[in-house]
């Protein structure tokens, strides 16, 4: 059975009012705390996607008890910081890095050892950023050479607060310790150069436990409880982002998204899109257990190269591939630097986006950290996804400004964060049908 793949051809315009799925951060620190909390917790808006699902599934062989009354809804029935069960079998993350990364900070706290396995695509990704800080803490994580999947959590270790400066901007190395935190003794401390999203410290707020943190830094110490409490996922951002650059690169549209997380650690695609010359506008900005959302605005608008801020990478690192496309649409050229953590996502994204916009005929110089992509004009043909969702999608986007068909193989992958992706876009007018 041939990969599937995708077609997507120019469209005239654009127009609609939608719901992009939860986030996907969010969910996944949702089920993960809801499940280590004392008592029952309801989570609303849960992202059903197939990454999200394998973390879901985790906790359960795990011994904890996940009622889905509905779709997108759980009930969790958390067993406290120390009630997890030994599962006797490998914990499946399937293509979630973000699972796998901060299961190991969960997962070093506990009595007993634990395998985390992964699909072809995670047991490529680098997990030594995470097993090194861990391992600091008294934590023994056992990998391939290279610090790759599988990995063995070796479990009844007694783990020591630390204070640690990540040698990378990463929310997911932050979050794995953190998490590792709740079960050393003392004071944890992770301080950032450049600050990451902060979901993990607002969702320990919000489960009872003391944190402190602001940007670039938090810390906790052990010896607390998680408290059951009720969560509301907002849109996720990240899938938003697809329809932000569609809206703002095809003449004549206008989208309105609904509830859209803009947590400003997440966002920074939004700042570099209106540096462009995107009109992208904010309305009923309003807090949603202790987040910011708002319903977003956006039309075409005539975008411009730009050099992206270091600033904002941090902040808008899996946005990429779509901030490319417009890049590709826009007039003059856009540079990026500082963005190497692209070479280890669920591809290269920095060498595939970069192969795949030259084969549609747009000048791309891709440098060890970033690239410099030369706008005006997006052409026809046919580009290989690499099997990564975020890259899948950007291509679709792309095609709607094509001069011809645009052919993306290796799509499947998108259902790990966005199963209706293709629906939806159809729905406000995207060409995207499967070949």
């Amino acid at each position: 059975m041939s990969p599937l793949a995708w077609t997507t051809a120019p469209v005239s315009t654009l127009a609609g009012e939608i719901a992009v799925p939860g986030d996907k951060s969010i969910s996944h620190r949702a089920i993960m705390l809801a499940a280590l909390a004392d008592g029952a917790s309801r989570i609303d808006g849960f992202l059903e996607g197939e990454d999200t699902r394998a973390t879901g599934r985790i906790f359960a062989d795990l011994g904890v008890r996940i009622e889905t009354p509905s779709a997108s809804r759980r009930i969790v029935h958390g067993v406290g910081l120390h009630g997890l069960r030994d599962a006797a079998h490998a914990l499946d993350c399937g293509n979630s890095g973000t699972g796998m990364r901060l299961l190991c900070g969960v997962l070093a706290g506990q009595a007993f050892s634990s395998t985390l396995v992964g699909d072809e695509s995670l047991s490529r990704r680098p997990m030594r950023r995470v097993i090194e800080p861990l391992a600091a803490m008294g934590a023994r994580i056992d990998a391939r050479d290279g610090g790759l999947p599988p990995l063995r959590v070796v479990g009844g270790a007694r783990l020591r607060g630390i204070s640690y400066a990540t040698p990378v901007a990463s929310a997911q190395v932050k979050s794995a310790i953190l998490l590792a935190g709740l079960y050393a003794d003392g004071e944890t401390d992770v301080r950032e150069a450049h600050p990451t999203r902060d979901y993990t410290e607002r969702m320990l707020a919000a489960f009872g436990w003391p944190v402190a943190f602001e940007p670039g830094r938090a810390r906790l110490a052990g010896g607390h409880r998680l408290r059951a409490t009720d969560v509301v996922v907002p849109a996720d951002f990240s899938s938003a982002a697809f329809f932000l650059v569609a809206a703002s690169i095809v003449p004549g549209s206008r989208l309105l998204l609904r509830a859209v997380g803009v947590n400003p650690r997440r966002t920074g695609l939004l700042q570099a899109l209106r540096l462009m010359g995107a009109d992208i506008r904010e309305h009923a900005a309003r807090e949603q257990g202790g987040d910011r959302i708002a319903d977003l605005e956006v039309r075409h608008a005539r975008l411009h190269g730009i050099d992206v801020p270091t600033a904002l990478v941090a902040d808008m690192i899996d946005e990429f591939p779509a901030l490319f496309v417009a890049a590709a649409a826009a007039e003059g050229t856009t540079r990026v630097r500082g963005a190497a953590e692209l070479r280890v996502k669920e591809s290269d994204r920095l060498a595939v986006m970069a192969t795949g916009l030259r084969r549609l005929g747009v000048a791309v110089e891709e440098t060890p950290d970033g690239a410099a992509i030369v706008g005006g004009h997006i052409g026809g043909g046919e580009v290989d996804s690499a099997g990564d969702h975020r890259i899948a999608m950007s291509f679709a986007v792309a095609g709607a400004v094509a001069s011809g068909p645009v052919r993306i193989g290796d799509c499947a992958n998108v259902a790990t964060s966005f199963p209706g992706f293709r629906d939806l876009a159809r729905s406000v007018g995207l060409s995207l049908a499967e070949s």
